[in-house]
């Protein structure tokens, strides 16, 4: 694949998830849409969304539900450039509007895509040994330890991991989920002790060409306060792709805070 037919298939599992078409969010205008929900969606979304605002750089397109959108579309389009409705006066703004459902923006999200020049080119070395894992090899590993390489809640959709090895011990693992038809989704975790020294970003190379070895697009999400998280995207052959801001209910907000 290259880096326009990688593009595209992000932009219809957007499209998939945002109830409307690839073309939207390459648009000159802001885009607004019902949510609904659909079984080609990423299989880890709440749908319908309350509010999810998602953005390539054009535009924004956003998916709420369909009572919202006049009061959204409203605060959303009186913001001179893309960037302010991610940043928090944008954010505040767009939150009064979610009271009336007593939802708030939760999830603060940057997606990357694979660079297949970058992919292929990474020859970093590595001085553990690197083992590729099925589903039978890391089902004991569901563990705190691995929780971003592996989602217990979620195991039916991992398909594969590549693990870090220091005389025998796992030191890192990295891991993906089936969370579309077409993209697999990377999580990667190295124990503190063998931080910094690169593991991170060699299993991420590696399982995202195993990934596409496999016919699928390798994916990688940080939230926008990750440093860490994104500069291992960049270092291992990922650039930026898109970025999403994606409401959740007060309740799980709180669930999320642990004050209930």
């Amino acid at each position: 694949m290259n880096n326009t037919q990688i593009t595209q298939i992000a932009l219809e599992q957007s499209a998939n998830d945002c109830n409307c078409n690839p073309a939207d969010f390459t648009a000159g205008e802001n885009r607004f849409f019902p949510s609904s929900v659909s079984d080609k969606a990423k299989r880890y979304l709440e749908l319908p969304h309350i509010c999810n605002l998602v953005s390539y750089g054009s535009n924004i397109v956003t998916t709420a539900q369909a009572p919202l959108l006049p009061a959204l579309r409203q605060v959303i389009s009186h913001m001179p450039h893309i960037e302010h409705c991610f940043e928090t006066p944008g954010i505040y703004a767009i939150n009064n509007v979610l009271e009336k459902v007593h939802a708030k923006i939760c999830i603060q999200s940057s997606y990357f895509l694979p660079d297949p020049d970058a992919i292929c080119q990474f020859h970093e070395s590595c001085t553990y040994e690197l083992r590729v894992l099925q589903p039978e090899d890391f089902s004991p590993l569901y563990i705190s330890t691995w929780s971003n390489a592996l989602c217990a809640d979620r195991k039916t959709l991992d398909r594969l991991a590549v693990g870090a090895y220091d005389k025998g011990r796992l030191v890192g693992l990295a891991g993906c989920s089936a969370d579309s038809d077409t993209m697999w989704q990377i999580g990667v975790d190295v124990l503190p002790a063998y931080r910094r020294k690169g593991i991170g970003a060699i299993l991420t190379n590696r399982l995202a060409r195993e990934t596409f070895d496999r016919g699928y697009v390798p994916f990688y999400c940080a939230a926008w306060s990750n440093v860490k998280s994104a500069k291992n995207a960049v270092r291992s052959g990922f650039r930026p792709g898109w970025v999403e801001a994606a409401a959740k209910s007060d309740l799980s907000v709180k669930q999320m805070l642990h004050e209930t």
